[in-house]
């Protein structure tokens, strides 16, 4: 029986995952690093995955609406999920805490996330970018 190829054997890693963020470091135990990230750029080529930034690479979905190919999920579910796998503790910034505790009526922008530590990543999907604001 054929060895099952590299590609199989990440798509159905992905398919078969509850996850729908994943790095790299992921499929390294399958192979390395050169092999995993060609076959993750073919897949993002297929539009099996999207790339939202620097080792960074999530599930697609069909827009029920447009018919286009969107993130599993929206882009501040994703930093978040992003920066705990990185070990990056994400905590509410002042304008959520106020908002949730009714001292303000001004909605918080959904693209800022805040965080314990400095961070350098950049996360974008279209026109969308997350940005990031140390609380501590």
């Amino acid at each position: 029986m054929p060895r099952e190829t590299l590609s199989n054997q990440i798509k159905s890693r992905i398919s078969n995952s509850q996850d729908f963020v994943f790095m790299p470091a992921d499929f390294f135990d399958l192979s390395d690093r050169d092999q995993v990230g060609r076959v993750l750029r073919q897949l993002t080529r297929e539009q099996f995955l999207v790339k939202i930034g620097y080792g960074v690479y999530v599930k697609t979905r069909v827009s029920q609406y447009t018919g286009k190919i969107l993130p599993f999920s929206d882009l501040r579910t994703i930093a978040e999920v992003v920066l705990t796998k990185l070990g990056v503790e994400v905590l509410p910034t002042k304008y959520e805490i106020a908002y949730n505790s009714r001292q303000s009526t001004q909605v918080p922008n959904i693209y800022v996330v805040g965080v314990d530590k400095r961070i350098n990543r950049k996360l974008s999907y279209g026109d969308a970018s997350i940005r990031y604001a140390k609380v501590r």
